[in-house]
């Protein structure tokens, strides 16, 4: 008998699959239901054994057919303040609480139970799930399944990314790439500060040319109305330096990021950064030669950006039933790697608003579950008759 949908959902939540740890219970678990209902499934691990994707299909092995794809970490718990246990699911008055609740166990649940649904259909075309390890980390542990997936002579017709959404198509999200300004001055006593070179002012100096080419970027032609900020954005978040009140510091570290719209190359933008960066050292290089401030990269994933006219968007438009326009949403997610990867279209459309996602007593809506349910069950039908 086919568990409920919220079975399966307060099994995955029961899962501390917090990313980097390991998830090969939940696996297991995911495993338990599909093999013994005849469903292909395959994993593609980490190096280290302790975490891995998930790949399983029903119907033909033929080409097309479709991906519902989702991810099986979440964001720690660490310090939010939670009214119940975040490991428990919860219900109460519409909504079902817990940690991944709407990022994104409960479009995980709907399509286990969508798969197990699609055994018993006549299908002409394909149904895959993919989960995949780390996604909340810079989409790290979907690479090596797209990679292998790349190589294999079948190729799915579309990938469909149940982020929340709210139910509403979305067609495409900025690329991200995650860098560190290290920056290397010359150590000495705060009482001579003059005769040394302080890596936190260098840092400062940095921050300084970061908002002023975050300006830039805002106020030039390039622009994407579809975003709620249209343009391409520079963001720091931490900087590191300094041991002791009375030493100038000789290094200091600022990671940053640029989350840039399909229009503008972000290799262009680091290079600029890259060019700012030698300018702020330049002046001190006769005194101080080691001074620098050398950038690299920590991590990034590309941008998506599907158009809207793409026969995709059509079809998951009819099946939803709707002529809302389509969005384009402001977190990062699989779908660049997906569209890239494997060179096929890619949409965004799960249940629940991300507002509410990473917080304590994330929450989503059972309203949205069960619209996400109605379209995986049209998706079957679609696959049955076409």
């Amino acid at each position: 008998m086919t568990p409920e949908i919220s079975e399966i959902l307060s099994r995955l939540i029961g899962f501390p699959t917090v990313s980097l740890q390991p998830n090969l219970e939940l696996l297991d678990y995911v495993e338990s239901l599909l093999l013994p209902a005849g469903i292909a499934v395959r994993r593609f691990a980490h190096a280290d054994g302790t975490r891995a994707n998930l790949w399983a299909t029903v119907g033909p092995e033929i080409d097309g057919g479709i991906v519902l794809s989702g991810h099986s970490d979440v964001v720690p718990v660490t310090g939010q303040n939670w009214s119940s246990n975040p490991f428990v699911l919860r219900k109460d008055e519409g909504r079902w609480y817990g940690r991944g609740a709407v990022d994104m166990k409960g479009f995980v649940a709907v399509s286990i139970h969508t798969m197990l649904a699609a055994v018993g259909r006549d299908l002409k075309r394909p149904l895959h799930l993919a989960l995949s390890y780390d996604e909340e980390l810079g989409c790290l542990g979907v690479r090596g399944m797209i990679g292998s997936l790349a190589n294999e002579p079948l190729r799915p017709a579309f990938c469909l990314i149940g982020e929340p959404t709210g139910m509403r198509i979305a067609t495409g999200h900025k690329g991200k790439t995650a860098l560190r300004a290290c920056c290397h001055g010359h150590a000495g006593h705060s009482a001579l500060a003059p005769e040394a070179l302080n890596a936190l002012h260098l840092g400062a100096a940095f921050l300084n040319r970061l908002q002023a080419r975050q300006t830039e970027l805002a106020s030039g032609r390039a622009q994407d109305a579809d975003y709620a900020i249209p343009y391409t954005t520079i963001h720091a978040g931490i900087m590191r330096g300094g041991e002791a009140l009375n030493i100038v510091p000789a290094t200091c570290e600022i990671d940053f990021e640029v989350r840039h719209i399909a229009a503008d190359d972000p290799k262009a933008i680091i290079a600029t950064l890259i060019t700012d960066a030698k300018a702020i050292v330049a002046p001190h290089l006769s005194r101080f030669p080691k001074a620098a401030i050398e950038i690299e990269t920590i991590s990034g994933y590309p941008g998506l950006n599907t158009p809207a006219d793409d026969p995709t968007v059509a079809l998951l438009s009819s099946l939803l039933g709707t002529d809302l326009p389509t969005i384009k949403v402001a977190y990062g997610t699989e779908g660049g790697l997906f569209a890239e990867g494997l060179d096929i279209p890619v949409l965004i459309c799960g249940p629940g608003d991300m507002a509410q996602g990473h917080k304590p007593d994330e929450y989503v809506e059972l309203s949205q579950i069960e619209a996400c349910r109605r379209l995986h069950q049209r998706l079957l039908d679609f696959l049955q008759n076409s």
